[in-house]
């Protein structure tokens, strides 16, 4: 295999989005604990020690696609979902409906994240931790802003506490819903067992609407504001 370094800003750049491309699709294909750096090399055409030319690990790559990922959900939200009218009880729900149904599209997003913290965030450098941590922030503060537009009764710490709530559930839920082979035939093998598999978007979307609704009456207590109507 010829390698030819980039030589220029725009090609390096070039060979990173061709790397992270590459690997997003291979997460449409196998999990985050399958993507091997080795496999993920050769479907680029390059050698490994290559590809550690543009990311210091196979971790590095997948923060990096994390970090583009979230960035890209939280464009789409902000396009298509202006804040509607109702109650705060009303618009709180239509904001989980909005936030649990956006993740369930996003299935490479769902388990980036779930492996974030045991695994991604593993094996990599301080400084590649530093820029990631600054994005994962610029994130969590425009999805604090998006929240606050559907619920400003929430007000800014409110707010920011039902994107945690909501995004640690989804980390959560999301390996829980998808189940091995075997887990899914016992499943099968009795529907008692059946009622017991998590069912993601109708978790994450109840565990969304009754966080903001305990935040809103919590506020509400502290204001001495009226209950909002149910």
């Amino acid at each position: 295999m010829t390698f030819q370094r980039a030589r220029t800003d725009e090609q390096r750049s070039q060979r990173r989005r061709q790397i992270l491309d590459t690997a997003a699709t291979m997460l449409t294909e196998m999990p985050v604990a399958k993507l091997s750096l080795n496999e993920l090399s050769r479907r680029v055409g390059l050698a490994k020690a290559n590809v550690l030319r543009y990311f210091e690990s196979r971790e590095a790559v997948l923060l990096d696609l994390l970090d583009a990922e979230v960035q890209e959900w939280v464009t789409e939200l902000e396009r298509a979902h202006p804040p509607g009218d109702g109650t705060a009880r009303e618009r709180g729900d239509r904001l989980a409906d909005i936030l649990a149904a956006s993740m369930a599209r996003r299935p490479v997003l769902c388990d980036l994240l779930s492996a974030q913290g045991a695994v991604l965030e593993h094996n990599i450098s301080t400084e590649a931790a530093i820029r990631h941590k600054h994005a994962a922030r610029q994130s969590l503060q425009s999805l604090t802003r998006l929240a606050l537009r559907h619920l400003p009764e929430l007000g800014t710490e409110g707010a920011a506490g039902l994107v945690e709530t909501t995004l640690l559930m989804a980390m959560t839920a999301w390996p829980c819903s998808r189940p091995s082979e075997a887990m899914l035939a016992a499943y099968a093998s009795d529907p008692e067992l059946a009622a017991m598999r998590p069912d993601f978007t109708a978790l994450l979307r109840r565990t969304t609407a009754v966080t903001a609704s305990g935040l809103l009456a919590r506020h509400e207590t502290r204001s001495g504001a009226s209950p909002a109507t149910p």
